[in-house]
């Protein structure tokens, strides 16, 4: 892949603090549990939040394969932080296609600035990937709309400062063809409470339940039309899942170096441990893993920027990047002997926080019946 020299600035800069600011403390942040404002804000000020999002707003109108360069390199430092951008090309991008001019001027520009989360809310107790089993309701009355119901397993879900969530509006028969989708800023909003998980990993970002009783919203806060917000909205979650393949290639590459400089350090029956065929072996085996999924995403990304289909191909990337980023951490790890059983070194915490994308955004299962689906159509999901 040939970068532009736009390219190339805009990933130096995000190398450098990723490695810089970032990576020296990734496992202080877990311990602390919290989610610094303060690094967003800095990622913002240097052009690193929502590269892929109109100059108008404050973006710097990039392409796709940008946005991953730099999700990538952030998910270096630290896997967490570099969902906030992840996030801000999903979510902003929804709100400039379905939402009001208003929603757009006052929110796009803080995510870009780093100055606002926002979470998307589509999961429920009872189903998350199948839309026809949402419960949560959406009552119109007047001019708003009234919401009464539980998300659950919301990335962001105590921390965030807005929520795009999906609720039905139409018919349970109805299935995916009667949900509609919704802005809610929180602080403005009453009704809203939320609960944090104590989860394996992702410490920082949280995951956890948002319920909403009586909530009003404005009939104008609702995102494209009503009874196909899932339709709709669900479009941009092919690019988010080739970002999410890259974040997890950045996380194991980080480890995968450290193996390396460690196989040049250790010495064992008197020479480095690099010498023994079996320890690089398996870390050579895992950089050819990490560079093939890397390709892929950039393929997809590549496809996405020329308006091309690249729907199958990003469902590889979200199943194929969590699952062999952790084989690859887990093999760096072993690397590492005893001392890498210790929660002294990262790995243990890099294998955590990429193992919860094997769940989050889609599972594994659901990106093979997409690509299933792509292959030979709807007889793929016949029960």
């Amino acid at each position: 892949m040939v970068l532009t020299d736009d390219q190339r600035a805009l990933q130096e800069t995000a190398r450098r603090f990723a490695r810089e600011r970032l990576l020296p403390d990734y496992q202080k942040r877990e311990k602390l549990g919290v989610l610094d404002r303060s690094l967003l804000r800095q990622m913002g000020e240097l052009g690193l939040m929502g590269v892929d999002l109109p100059e108008e707003y404050g973006g710097l109108g990039q392409d796709g394969v940008t946005a991953g360069l730099i999700a990538e390199e952030l998910a270096y430092g630290d896997f967490n932080v570099s969902a906030v951008p992840v996030g801000i090309s999903l979510n902003a991008a929804i709100l400039i296609r379905h939402a009001q001019p208003e929603v757009i001027e006052e929110w796009v520009p803080r995510m870009i600035r780093g100055e606002a989360v926002v979470a998307i809310c589509l999961t429920e107790p009872r189903g998350g990937s199948d839309a026809s089993n949402l419960q949560l309701r959406a009552r119109r009355e007047g001019d708003h709309y009234v919401i009464n119901g539980e998300k659950t397993s919301i990335t962001f879900a105590d921390r965030a400062d807005a929520y795009l969530i999906f609720a039905r509006t139409g018919t349970p028969e109805q299935g995916a063809h009667g949900v509609s989708a919704f802005f809610i800023p929180y602080e403005a909003t009453k009704g809203i409470s939320r609960t944090k998980f104590d989860d394996v990993g992702s410490h920082i970002i949280g995951r956890g339940s948002v319920f909403f009783d009586d909530v009003e919203v404005p009939a104008s806060h609702m995102l494209g039309e009503a009874g196909k917000g899932f339709t709709q909205v669900m479009q941009g979650f092919d690019y988010s899942r080739a970002l999410i393949g890259l974040q997890c290639c950045g996380a194991a590459q980080a480890s995968l170096d450290e193996a390396w400089a460690y196989s040049k350090e250790r010495e064992a029956f008197g020479r480095p441990i690099g010498q023994f065929q079996g320890v690089t072996f398996p870390l050579s085996e895992g950089e050819s893993h990490i560079a093939a999924i890397r390709q892929l995403c950039y393929h997809a990304l590549a496809l996405r920027d020329a308006g091309h289909p690249h729907t199958s191909e990003a469902a590889m990337c979200k199943w194929m990047g969590p699952r062999y980023a952790f084989d690859v951490i887990h093999q760096c790890l072993l690397t590492f002997g005893h001392y890498g059983w210790s929660k002294d070194l990262p790995h243990q915490q890099r294998m955590r926080d990429v193992m919860g994308l094997e769940i989050g955004d889609g599972t594994a299962g659901v990106m093979k019946l997409i690509i299933a689906r792509q292959r030979i159509g709807r007889v793929a999901v016949q029960y």
